[in-house]
């Protein structure tokens, strides 16, 4: 009686040891800019895969870099901008895709993956998810009531020039948090070359922003979104499908808001967030399968239609909204595009530089 008891409690305790790992749901963990992604998508995922997606996200480039050098994230997929993927990647904080998962890497947009490739040699380590540039949104209205009638608003002066961000002051003038993304703009604006790692010109960026820093009212990567829909500032340095996104909400709230956003003639950043895999993802396989699924045209038309960036699947562009494909905020014109211009990532020298200028101009000391 004894030996066929003990066989059946341990042939029970071995089921019941066997079932959580059974039954244990399909996960991918994903870190990803906010208000970045059409949330029916996540959950088309879900359903077609039964693989959960844990969605969690940030605002600034930093924090993820922060998390992802001191390892054990948890994060299966993040969304770094070109600069930040580049010394990462250096670091060794990704590993290489397994591009045998990823059927339709068949739809990304050839001249958009071309110029992801400075900062990931032979697209080994990312694929590319949105891009678009930096430049400035306006209330038309409360601009145009301060600077007047025939004040060019696609020009980094109504920015720099002190004597014409002063009369913004009262209406609200916000910048990103994100000085990798305002000092090559700013570089641009003063005829420097904007990838410039010169200290000189690194200097004279920052004496620029600290002359205008008085009329600024915050520096932040996401807020201001919704304060120019909501008429609470009138001039942001933001990024163009965030003030296009800002656009959107005022028309559909009805408030007669009327937002605008501008490359300026100078030129402006353009800028790559895409996919990449940390190297100690817990859940890899179901990384490639979200990366492939997002990679369908219809669903990267969809994030597109969703939060006004372009996508890099050129297969997508037919099926994006004819009045996003057409705008030259985000589609840019062949024209606008020459004006485009990329930045690198900073060395240990010129980070500590950057940041100490950029700590100035926050803290106004």
């Amino acid at each position: 009686m004894g030996r066929p008891l003990l066989r059946r409690l341990l042939a029970a305790a071995c089921l019941a040891l066997a079932w959580p790992a059974g039954a244990q749901e399909r996960v991918v963990n994903v870190y990803n800019w906010s208000d970045y992604i059409d949330p029916k998508m996540l959950d088309a995922f879900t359903r077609e895969t039964g693989i959960k997606v844990v969605y969690d996200t940030y605002d600034t480039n930093e924090i993820v870099e922060t998390k992802l050098l001191a390892g054990r994230s948890g994060y299966d997929l993040v969304v770094p901008s070109g600069p930040f993927l580049q010394r990462l990647i250096k670091a060794g904080v990704f590993q290489p895709l397994d591009k045998g998962k990823l059927p339709n890497l068949k739809n990304a947009w050839p001249e958009v993956t071309g110029r992801l490739a400075v900062y990931d040699p032979g697209n080994a380590y990312a694929v590319n998810y949105m891009w678009g540039t930096t430049g400035i949104g306006v209330n038309t209205a409360l601009v145009r009531e301060r600077l007047g009638p025939n004040q060019p608003l696609n020009t980094w002066d109504v920015v720099l020039r002190p004597e014409l961000v002063a009369k913004l002051k009262d209406c609200g003038v916000t910048l990103l948090d994100a000085p990798e993304d305002i000092f090559p703009n700013v570089l641009a604006a003063l005829g420097l070359k904007p990838d410039s790692k010169r200290v000189d010109d690194l200097n004279q960026a920052g004496e620029a922003l600290f002359r205008i820093r008085g009329a600024v009212q915050k520096f932040h990567s996401s807020e201001y979104i919704n304060q120019l829909a909501n008429g609470d500032v009138c001039l942001s340095v933001g990024y163009s499908g965030d003030v296009l996104q800002a656009r959107k909400r005022a028309q559909e709230a009805k408030n007669d808001i009327d937002i605008a956003y501008y490359i300026p003639q100078q030129g402006a950043l353009m800028w790559f967030d895409s996919f990449a895999i940390p190297k100690d993802a817990p859940h890899p396989a179901e990384a490639h399968a979200f990366i492939d699924f997002m990679l369908r045209p219809e669903v990267a038309a969809a994030n597109t239609n969703f939060v006004s960036y372009a996508s890099g699947n050129l297969a997508a562009k037919p099926l994006v909204k004819p009045e996003i494909l057409s705008n030259p905020g985000i589609y840019p014109d062949e024209a606008t595009f020459r004006r485009l211009f990329t930045n690198t990532a900073y060395d240990d020298r010129t980070q500590r530089t950057v940041t100490r200028l950029w700590t100035r101009v926050r803290t106004g000391r």
